[in-house]
């Protein structure tokens, strides 16, 4: 029981289950986040209501869950948001479940699970179809993915206020960043609305609108969110040389600087009101903001930018970050290990360290290393160990989390010369494409990793230190899936060349611009 709550709430893992195993009692699991306003309002106005605290702890199991700490509970159990209210078997089967719920919709709720459950027991649950084992809709990787998804830009566009969809409108950086290579008008047009209506006058971004025109913000700032919105800001500049996206991009940094920064490493958010401030330092976030600092120090030489992400990286690899490529999720004694998403970005975003900095791929390469013997059973990736409590040990293989480790494997493969890493990416992005047609803008990303591995990949070997007029000039080139290595052995001293393309070696920025756009015709 807590200050907020009559309810005995019991922290997720095996002993929660396994009290209701031997009670035969169902569980009823809460999701919630520290910055959700409707999460606090429910555990104030329902489950401090008595009646319903003591019908809760009577008949049920009554977990909370943060989701951010258990991003695994929150793919499995989410009901379209938060919170989520989930009752389920002794197991971890689906029984019911809904979003928000006042005292009286609550009350409901549970007379109809007890009667289901009285009537039927365990049997009454079931398995979701992504966690039922069966195997992903697999084909070839061809030039159709890209030109599937670059067909739904259009077909899914928002011709009156922009973005996507016609209803609550989504960030989504990646999909802008797709849209920046095949139809910039759009995703310009949707960074304009994003920097209109989601970035607050601290710089920080509101996580998504509630309405078609971009209107009624949902108020909370997520890290990885930001993150994502400020590396698409910034690839925008380099697209456009527009200095309002380069300003955006400033100015979600310094938001990030000022209210998550904890010292070390950025926290993981920020409440509707700019209370309930959560600085847990999560892995994917942290490499998240440190990509997204990169890009915006490769293309502008902002020191503050370069000097965050270093900092950034350097939590990483001495806090979570193990020698063998484990990542912890935080810095937490129960903490998960070895989670896709955490997998995925803290690869990329040393990565992304080797290409700006000169240093990183290492650490890079031993992450993928791990995460593909830990994660890769099959050819889609899975989110996390099959192991755990509830339904942790089904198998969930994400497309998101698949693309972002693909798109990371692909940078590896261009920074290392292993072709395993390319080959890798290429089954686990072909373990989706059989359903291509059923795919909308929501995974354009898919689109872009797509591209990379049926085009000549573009990476530029520059035979330079990191910061010389040769290297910058690499990373200024107009394609933001480019990969540059510095120091290459590929190419002769003072010169930069583009890796398996017909044309001389540049020998000075205007020769590598020149390089680069006959590349191009």
């Amino acid at each position: 029981m807590t200050a907020e709550t009559r309810v005995e709430w019991r922290e997720w893992g095996a002993d929660a289950f396994a009290e209701a195993t031997r009670t035969d009692t169902p569980v009823l699991l809460f999701l919630t986040a520290t910055w959700c306003d409707d999460c606090h309002r429910m555990l104030v106005e329902t489950f401090g209501e008595p009646r319903i605290a003591a019908n809760v702890n009577d008949g049920f199991v009554p977990v909370k869950v943060d989701v951010d700490r258990q991003p695994r509970v929150r793919e499995r159990y989410n009901m379209g948001g938060f919170p989520s209210t989930v009752f389920t078997t002794p197991t971890g089967e689906l029984l019911t479940g809904a979003t928000y719920l006042g005292p009286d919709g609550f009350r409901s709720v549970l007379d109809r699970v007890r009667e289901t459950w009285d009537a039927s027991g365990e049997s009454a649950g079931r398995v979701p179809r992504a966690l039922a084992g069966t195997e992903t809709p697999s084909g070839p990787v061809t030039t159709a993915i890209e030109e599937h998804l670059a067909g739904q830009l259009d077909a899914q566009w928002d011709p009156e206020f922009a973005g996507w969809g016609d209803d609550a409108k989504f960030p989504m950086p990646r999909t802008v960043e797709f849209a920046l290579k095949r139809d910039r008008y759009k995703a310009t047009q949707t960074l304009d609305a994003i920097e209109r209506n989601l970035v607050d006058d601290d710089g920080g971004v509101y996580r998504y609108a509630g309405a078609r025109d971009w209107s009624d913000p949902a108020r909370e700032k997520l890290l990885a969110d930001d993150a994502g919105v400020m590396r698409a800001f910034a690839n925008a500049y380099l697209y456009t040389g527009d200095e309002s996206y380069r300003d955006a991009a400033d100015g979600v940094r310094a938001f990030l600087d000022a209210d998550l920064w904890s010292g070390f490493a950025y926290g993981a958010s920020v409440g509707p009101d700019g209370d309930r401030t959560d600085l847990t330092a999560y892995a994917g976030g942290n490499a998240l903001a440190a990509d997204a600092l990169l890009t915006l120090a490769a293309y502008t030489d902002d020191d503050d930018a370069r000097d965050a992400a270093e900092d950034t990286l350097a939590y990483l690899r001495e806090t979570l970050v193990g020698d063998d490529g484990t990542v912890r999720h935080a810095d937490e004694a129960d903490t998960e290990t070895d989670l896709l998403a955490d997998v995925a970005r803290v690869a990329a975003a040393f990565c992304r360290a080797e290409s700006v900095l000169g240093e990183g791929v290492d650490v890079a390469r031993a992450v993928a290393d791990r995460g593909i013997d830990v994660l890769g059973d099959e050819d889609a990736f899975r989110d996390g160990p099959a192991t755990g409590a509830g339904m942790l040990d089904r198998p969930l293989r994400p497309i998101d989390g698949v693309v972002e480790f693909a798109d990371a494997l692909l940078d590896l493969a261009a920074l290392t010369g292993a072709d395993r890493y390319r080959e890798r990416a290429e089954t686990a992005v072909g373990a989706f494409a059989g359903a291509t047609e059923r795919m909308g803008v929501q995974v354009a990303g898919y689109g872009s990793v797509a591209a990379r591995l049926t085009r000549d990949p573009l990476v530029v070997d520059v035979g330079a230190p990191v910061g010389s007029d040769l290297h910058r000039a690499a990373l200024r080139v107009a394609d933001h899936e480019k990969v540059v290595v510095p120091d290459s052995d590929r190419t002769a001293d003072g010169t930069a060349t583009l890796r398996g393309r017909d044309a001389d070696p540049a020998d000075s920025p205007d020769a590598l611009m020149r390089t680069v756009a006959d590349a191009a015709r």
